[in-house]
């Protein structure tokens, strides 16, 4: 245990990111100091707002200087501890980054507990499970009979706030790249109809899909997906903007939609960051979990081996490659 194997941000991208923004290094394992726990990390997550950390400037989460590990969250091992709440042998959650090995202190730090897979922290369990239940019942306010759409419906939230939504009472109208992601939410994460954003008549056959109009709108891609949903919204209807992936690679801002709309029928639109909602994290986590084991909630992952395929992982993923939660097995 003398190397550490290390993604850093080499350059900052214009526009799709590429292999060439990242560099991979070694480095010697981090000594640790008081009160902390040295992690062995096992499985990576990659996430869309990691893109937007890569171009700097001020946002709701600090950016990645050039230089700096990439950084994300971690399941992993304690393999030596200076803190007496954390034992080596312990799973543990936390921000441990696109590296083999990291050095954290409580809190972030959390330890695993019960009999769930340990990826599954970094899904149901960890921030896209807390992000769909908070976002759905928290700001959507859903009412039994309302239509929501998803989009990216497959994706690591997209695809539990559709079950989530289908088994509170709501018509579910997922939008998804592709057939094969179409006929997953459907067939397996249960949605009522999934709409192929690929499809040269999609504006259209979103509007045959809701023919009562759109109550809920949890957005997680933007751009033309949300100009299609925009006139289907309902009077009073909620637009939780979760994530905008679409747009995180622009090089020129994309114009915005119509805004009478929002004026004349009423609509509320909140922009959503789950760390805003750290007190609603136990009990989304018990929610999750029970759902989990009951088999209510599926999950599908994407897994990719190697910490030195991180980057085309994420890459993969900023361009629909995947099919349910991108994870980078580390060890």
């Amino acid at each position: 245990m003398n190397s550490n194997r290390r993604i850093l941000l080499k350059q900052r991208p214009q526009g799709m990111p590429t292999p060439d923004d990242f560099a991979i290094v070694e480095a010697p394992v981090p000594a640790l100091g008081a009160d902390e726990v040295l992690v062995r990390n096992r499985f990576l997550s990659l996430d869309p707002y990691m893109r937007g950390q890569m171009d700097g400037g001020k946002s709701y989460i600090q950016a990645i200087d050039i230089g700096d590990v990439m950084n994300g969250h971690t399941v992993g091992e304690v393999v030596e501890s200076k803190n007496a709440a954390f034992a080596p042998g312990d799973l543990v959650w936390g921000p441990g980054h696109w590296q083999e090995y990291a050095v954290l202190k409580s809190p972030p730090l959390r330890k695993i507990t019960g009999s769930h897979s340990p990826s599954a922290w970094l899904g149901p369990m960890g921030l896209p499970g807390w992000t769909a239940y908070v976002g759905l019942f928290d700001l959507g306010a859903p009412k039994p009979g309302e239509t929501i759409v998803v989009s990216s419906a497959t994706g690591a939230v997209g695809a539990l706030v559709g079950q989530l939504a289908k088994r509170y009472g709501l018509r579910t109208v997922g939008i998804a790249g592709g057939e094969a992601k179409c006929r997953y939410a459907v067939d397996e994460l249960g949605y009522d109809v999934c709409v192929d954003y690929k499809s040269s008549d999609f504006p259209a056959a979103l509007a045959a899909a809701c023919p009562t109009g759109v109550d809920i709108d949890f957005e997680n891609v933007g751009g033309a997906i949300l100009d299609a949903v925009w006139p289907l919204l309902n009077s009073h209807a909620r637009v939780i903007i979760c994530g905008l992936m679409a747009q995180y690679n622009l090089k020129t801002k994309y114009p915005g939609p119509e805004l009478t709309h929002l004026l004349k029928s009423r609509l509320t639109i909140r922009g959503f960051i789950i760390s805003d909602y750290a007190a609603r994290f136990p009990e989304a986590i018990a929610q999750m979990s029970a759902r989990l084991a009951s088999g209510e909630i599926k999950i599908r992952e994407d897994i990719t081996d190697g910490i030195e395929n991180a980057p085309s992982a994420f890459i993969g993923m900023l361009q629909g490659r995947n099919l349910g939660k991108t994870i980078v097995r580390i060890g």
